[in-house]
């Protein structure tokens, strides 16, 4: 193939991470130990590099972005929709799409031409120890076809200049153009339950259980932090469930026709464990195989088909060994006013600002406590400014709080 544009699973591995990003990397070296990996094919930051080359907009998205203040929200919203406009506008080089329309035609063999495919996106400098750039691009699910995939290949590029991800970028010293894109397209796990995996706890660094969290249907309702999931944990020596915390799950996203829905859960589903014994134990035992081959912890997505775990994605975890403060182990005095899920550890005081969505993320200040229903990265620039954050309604517009 020419340039290196497209290339399968099995051809990279850790050490492509300048080819085809990180998550492709990951991909890739899985794929290849023989873990449990839906089949795919990756398209190359090659192939993103020589689209900004010959569409003639790497001027203009430099002209956007220069002087640009990221801690100013509305500026940089507009700014970022200005640039992802110009990159789904921009014409898409014709061979670079013959070749992607082929890799898709082959993943689908001959029984299934146009088979459903996840498109995500990878990014060079992401899931690196010590740099977290998860859930800064997108994801697109149950992609069919050879045309809405060829759209979703320039979505995912574009994706690399989200708000949050220009303001993370800029935030920790990354240039912007020295930041390559790549885009997996991976055969779609029609997912019965879904979750995250941490080969450590990543609240209290706990070395010594596989922390598992599941929930019915695809895995995007975790990443959006729209419902709780299941809590499980395992020993790591013995193998055994040490702790089960069990949700009711009110809402599901699950693929009706071509699209993605998100529908009520059955009440008497809604309570009960959504992954069976066996199956938590088979997934930790996954993350403990993962750790072991990356000789570090893990961050992983999973997915569950017919009784059939999957990895389709891993990552290090990248707050090992960092510090929570001297005040989380502080002595509470005051009064409890309020309880609330804590979205990291540790003890602050200051303004409370309750937030209905991301797009208010402009009125948080610097020493803001910041409050939600829930999060997900879009809340990024906000949480950088605030001294604490909560997933909790109706607080007082003061107050100590603990983050339990």
């Amino acid at each position: 193939m020419s340039a290196n544009y497209v290339v399968n699973f099995s051809d990279v591995g850790k050490k492509d991470v300048g080819l085809v990003g990180g998550k492709g990397a990951n991909l890739g070296e899985m794929t290849r130990a023989g873990f449990p990996v839906p089949p795919g094919f990756i398209v190359t930051v090659a192939a993103y590099q020589r689209f900004l080359e010959e569409s003639g907009i790497k001027k203009d998205i430099h002209g956007l972005l220069s002087g640009l203040d990221v801690n100013n929200s509305r500026s940089l919203d507009t700014t970022a929709a200005k640039v992802q406009k110009l990159i789904t506008r921009s014409k898409f080089p014709k061979d670079i799409a013959t070749q992607i329309i082929s890799a898709y035609f082959r993943l689908g063999g001959k029984l299934l031409k146009h088979p459903l495919v996840a498109v995500r996106s990878s990014a060079t400098a992401e899931d690196l120890p010590g740099a977290s750039f998860a859930g800064q691009q997108s994801t697109f699910l149950n992609v069919q076809g050879e045309a809405n995939l060829i759209e979703k290949v320039k979505e995912a590029w574009a994706s690399l200049f989200t708000a949050r991800a220009i303001f993370y970028r800029a935030t920790n010293h990354f240039d912007h153009f020295k930041v390559g894109i790549a885009v997996p397209v991976q055969r779609m796990v029609a997912s019965e339950v879904s979750g995250v995996m941490f080969t450590v706890d990543p609240v209290t660094n706990d070395k010594s259980n596989v922390t598992i969290e599941a929930i019915y249907g695809l895995g995007e309702l975790i990443v959006q932090g729209a419902v709780t999931p299941d809590h499980y944990e395992v020993d790591k020596k013995s193998g055994a469930i040490v702790a089960k915390q069990i949700s009711e799950q009110e809402k599901a996203m699950i693929k009706k026709g071509k699209t993605n829905v998100v529908l009520k859960v059955n009440k008497k589903e809604a309570g009960k464990q959504k992954l069976s014994d066996r199956l938590i134990k088979e997934v930790a035992d996954l993350g403990k195989r993962l750790e072991k081959h990356y000789y570090f912890p893990q961050d992983c997505e999973w997915a569950m088909e017919n009784n059939t775990v999957y990895i389709v994605q891993t990552r290090p975890v990248t707050t090992i060994g960092k510090e929570t403060g001297e005040s989380a182990a502080a002595t509470i005095t005051n009064e409890l006013l309020v309880k609330g899920d804590a979205a990291s550890p540790g003890m602050a005081s200051g303004p409370v600002k309750q937030l209905g969505s991301a797009k208010e993320v402009h009125k948080i200040v610097a020493g803001d406590v910041l409050v939600a229903e829930q999060t997900n990265p879009d809340y990024v620039p906000a949480m950088r400014k605030a001294v604490g954050r909560s997933a909790a309604a109706g607080l007082p517009t003061q107050l100590l709080f603990h983050a339990n």
